[in-house]
């Protein structure tokens, strides 16, 4: 794996982060439907704050299945990511855009990661998004996919998954958000 890339992160690079197993604690099995059950991976909102420092736009993109199957609403899901930036905020870091995509997995024409439709999204809100300038910070194979068909820089958190496959698509790999953050802090001094 080749870290060179973070030497040129600047204000004119884009972080896109992954949620569950990145933000916040993956439910294994379940899905997160309040703040209660939100819980932040330690580190996190540092990092968050850190990031905000240094990329010009921070945008968070979800799988949220747990919607199309009926467990939660999609007014819980707001619920739960409004908490989320109030607490990125409270602690000095900033989320420009939340993107979302509540389809069941087997729909055929999903707006699912690895689907690019997320970034897509992003991009016609903000123009100003160069995929190249752009990382994508994930803990799963469909987020590096999706990082990769966008044409991002990836970075796989290998904290709850040993996806091997998944290990050897990324250009990074880190054991959490602050491992990402400890990484350009020693890159970009």
């Amino acid at each position: 794996m080749n870290n060179s890339f973070l030497e040129n992160i600047n204000e004119t690079w884009t972080l896109f982060l992954d949620r569950d197993g990145v933000i916040n604690k993956r439910i294994f099995g379940g899905y997160v439907t309040s703040k209660s059950e939100f819980d932040f991976v330690p580190g996190a909102l540092e990092s968050i704050k850190y990031f905000t420092s240094i990329f010009g736009r921070i945008i968070v993109v979800t799988n949220q299945q747990g919607v199309g199957k009926g467990i939660m609403t999609e007014n819980q899901l707001i619920s739960v990511h409004d908490y989320m930036e109030s607490e990125v905020i409270k602690n000095g870091g900033h989320i420009d855009a939340i993107y979302y995509c509540t389809d069941l997995e087997e729909l055929e024409d999903n707006c699912r990661k690895p689907s690019v439709k997320m970034a897509a999204l992003a991009k016609s809100y903000f123009d100003d998004i160069d995929f190249k300038k752009s990382l994508m910070v994930g803990d799963s194979r469909s987020d590096l996919e999706f990082g990769k068909n966008s044409g991002m820089k990836t970075v796989f958190i290998t904290d709850s998954s040993l996806d091997k496959k998944a290990l050897a698509m990324a250009d990074l790999s880190a054991s959490c958000l602050q491992d990402v953050k400890i990484k350009i802090e020693l890159c970009i001094k």
